[in-house]
């Protein structure tokens, strides 16, 4: 009868050797360790392709035997654009502006207390839309021509064509803040003015208070009145900016930086005021009929 073959150490070749059998003194092996000791005793293997292969292996793709380093080689997620983010702090003056335009349309709708025929001083608005004429430019623009044709002294048409060029300049500068800032008209307005042309649709600023505070501007300056009418005129252009309020046209800070307006523009006109020596053309040409 044959005898089993053995190996070198006398062995038979059909028994393992109980210090490599994946006893639990080593752990039951571990499948890296495994394939490391494949790959090394394949003659001419590369020791860095058998760790190549390792770490290609789904057990180690999910995680369960990193190798050394693994944790500093991976990729951090990707951080969002500055316009995605989310701003947890906002800025001072953005809160401020935010506190004042809340506080604006909520004086503004409670002042409105004439914006239709149902509110608490509804049955003032026809002498609020009286007042609303009284300030329009169209009026104030077709007088002063008027009068400027049937003036015959110099002194006169000096002070109405000045004040025909401060009617043209408010009204060019209301229009183009207005196209500019396009701030729509209060919610509870009621569309029902009179002359509304497109620019009308918007609020800021009040063209009305503009030119009331123009026009008392210029009579205060240029006109020689007695003191009940000076405060008689004071008090029309201050009426006429409230009522812009009480009838729902505007907001305050419309009325507001109306009057501011009006206000800074007879200073242009003040300034570039127009003469028989700083314009003459105008008054050859105005002569000439």
């Amino acid at each position: 009868m044959q005898s089993p073959r053995r190996n070198a150490e006398g062995r038979p070749l059909g028994t393992c050797d109980p210090s490599s059998s994946g006893s639990p003194a080593h752990g039951g092996g571990s499948r890296f360790e495994f394939q490391s000791l494949l790959s090394s005793r394949v003659p001419g293997a590369d020791p860095t392709s058998a760790r190549l292969r390792a770490s290609e292996s789904p057990v180690h793709r999910r995680g369960s035997f990193p190798l050394a380093g693994a944790g500093s080689s991976q990729a951090l997620p990707p951080q969002l654009p500055e316009e995605d983010r989310i701003d947890l702090n906002p800025s001072f003056l953005g809160i401020a502006l935010r506190s004042l335009l809340a506080i604006d349309l909520w004086l503004s709708k409670k002042l409105g207390v004439c914006a239709g025929e149902s509110s608490s001083w509804g049955s003032m608005r026809p002498l609020m839309k009286l007042l609303e004429i009284s300030g329009h430019g169209i009026p104030w623009l077709l007088g002063t021509l008027y009068c400027l044709s049937r003036s015959d002294s110099w002194a006169g048409r000096e002070v109405l064509m000045n004040l025909l060029f401060a009617l043209l300049l408010d009204l060019l500068l209301v229009s183009l803040i207005k196209g500019l800032v396009r701030r729509r008209r209060p919610a509870h307005n009621q569309m029902d003015m009179f002359f509304t042309v497109s620019v009308d649709k918007y609020s800021f600023p009040s063209g009305h208070t503009t030119r009331a505070a123009l026009v008392s501007r210029f009579i205060l300056n240029h006109l020689v009145l007695a003191i009940p009418l000076r405060v008689l005129v004071v008090l029309w252009a201050f009426i006429l900016g409230l009522s812009r309020v009480m009838l729902g046209r505007h907001n305050v800070t419309d009325v507001a930086f109306g009057f501011f307006l009006g206000y800074m523009q007879y200073s242009i006109v003040d300034y570039c005021w127009l003469s028989p020596h700083t314009a003459p053309v105008l008054f050859v040409l105005w002569n000439q009929p």
